[in-house]
């Protein structure tokens, strides 16, 4: 079961998608990649090109593509909404053209407004764009946040909700991220953690578990803070993520780092990684 569990990480694209992307890919080690396709702090929506494109689709590494982190369904703010819209829509296009597996999107915050007024924006805005995505396109990943301020989604059963407000959509996945999970109040580190919060998850949102961003903690269970610490340097601890790859719900599942550093500690927490994989 575990052997089939991909390990790998965002990636430096630097030299151009494919081309830095999957050198840096082979410097760590990565048997997957994550990558951005926009500026992640900004709206812009910079073409790609083809022949780099091409390149990486050809690849046949399995490629998910992260969302820019201003994204956000629940903002009260008009043009930070229709700039949502306007990237998840840009960004799904472009997932496409590199024959990425998924696009990850943070689930968001209501800011200044009501919970209910921001899940309306989420089911007004969000089910169109899950509808132009053809029956081969990527999957739009729910990223559920760490807890901080008015978030809509943190722990996994706040995921209920928020599937039904797009309907169960089949083009909808989950992508878990330990660290905002363990921050959320999911202990990992405690004994059967990882089973609890996975079989949790399983309760919810069955069979829609796509990608694991696997980040340890520099903050303790329940923090609320979103601080990703290399692998077995934070309070999650290792084994956790052992345990994860063994649960018969992340059977099959890539596991993302998104981890301090780069090259080198990129690496180390990738073989870390492996090391668990075949225990």
């Amino acid at each position: 079961m575990t052997s089939s569990n991909l390990i790998g990480g965002h990636v430096f694209v630097a030299g151009g998608l494919a081309t830095g992307g999957l050198r840096y890919a082979a410097e760590i080690g990565a048997e997957m990649i994550q990558v951005f396709v926009t500026n992640p702090r900004g709206w812009a929506l910079p073409e790609g090109n083809p022949a780099e494109d091409a390149k990486l689709r050809d690849s046949g590494v399995q490629t998910f593509v992260h969302a820019n982190y201003l994204v956000n369904f629940g903002s009260p703010t008009l043009a930070t909404l229709e700039g949502s819209v306007t990237v998840v829509r840009h960004t799904l296009r472009r997932a496409a053209q590199i024959g990425a597996a998924g696009v990850v999107v943070h689930t968001g915050s209501a800011v200044s407004q009501s919970r209910e007024d921001a899940m309306r924006q989420v089911r007004e805005h969000l089910l169109p764009l899950l509808d132009e995505i053809g029956d081969d396109g990527p999957d739009l990943l729910l990223e559920p946040m760490a807890g901080q301020g008015k978030m809509l989604c943190a722990t996994v059963q706040d995921l209920g909700p928020y599937l039904e407000a797009l309907d169960g959509h089949p083009k909808v996945g989950v992508c878990l991220d330990t660290c905002h999970a363990f921050a959320a109040g999911h202990d990992l580190a405690a004994p059967d953690g990882v089973r609890h919060t996975l079989d949790a998850l399983n309760e919810v949102a069955p069979g829609r578990l796509r990608l694991v961003h696997a980040n340890d903690s520099k903050d303790v269970c329940g923090s609320k803070k979103d601080r990703h610490e290399n692998i077995g340097a934070g309070h999650i601890g290792a084994d956790a993520f052992g345990e994860l790859m063994r649960h018969p719900v992340a059977a099959g599942i890539s596991l993302c780092i998104e981890t301090p550093g780069k090259g080198e500690k990129h690496r180390e927490d990738i073989e870390l990684l492996k090391k668990l994989r075949g225990l």
